[in-house]
């Protein structure tokens, strides 16, 4: 009996340890952007809102960079400030690589100085709009989504497509925090 218990108890660890998906059980299979142009998505992006998760802990004015390396990898640069938009700002400097098959709308990012994750990638382009001017940006495990933008606010419309491409890929727009950015 009391290694049964220790089994669920380890198994219930395990299962908190992963922490929580913000998509339906029932969503339909994710889906990156198929006709994306990845020169397009490069340059600043801002933050306008994100499920929130440890590695962004207290950041505002959250905004990331995209460049592209001659080698075929894209060097990502996020910068936010701490505490608030005007706060001491945190640099993040990353990797990413486009995941084969995908025209560049799947990435597998790593900001660890270890070698980038194999797959399906960690970082999908779930919409952008045809000018490349907003974006929605979510993982396959339904933990993180970010929503982006050319510039720091955006009008209600947009953020209204936003939301509905976040609701149609299956995410909970209930956890998403907005992003202080003016």
């Amino acid at each position: 009996m009391i290694r049964l218990l220790a089994s669920a108890a380890l198994l219930t660890l395990a299962a908190c340890a992963g922490g929580p998906s913000g998509r339906a059980a029932g969503a339909p299979p994710l889906q990156s952007v198929t006709d994306f142009k990845p020169d397009r998505y490069l340059g600043t992006w801002y933050e306008i809102a994100r499920y929130p998760n440890s590695f962004q802990r207290h950041c505002e004015g959250v905004t990331v960079s995209y460049v592209a390396r001659d080698n075929g990898t894209i060097g990502v640069s996020n910068v936010c400030g701490f505490g608030t938009k005007s706060g001491k700002p945190r640099t993040a400097k990353g990797t990413a690589r486009p995941i084969e098959g995908s025209n560049g709308s799947r990435l597998a990012v790593n900001f660890a100085p270890v070698p980038l994750p194999k797959g399906q990638g960690n970082y999908w382009v779930l919409y952008v709009d045809t000018d490349y001017q907003h974006a929605l940006v979510g993982s396959p495990s339904g933990k993180y989504l970010w929503m982006l933008a050319r510039a720091p606010e955006i009008r209600p419309e947009v953020r209204d497509d936003l939301n509905a491409a976040a609701t149609d890929a299956g995410y909970d727009l209930s956890l998403l925090k907005d992003t202080e950015q003016r």
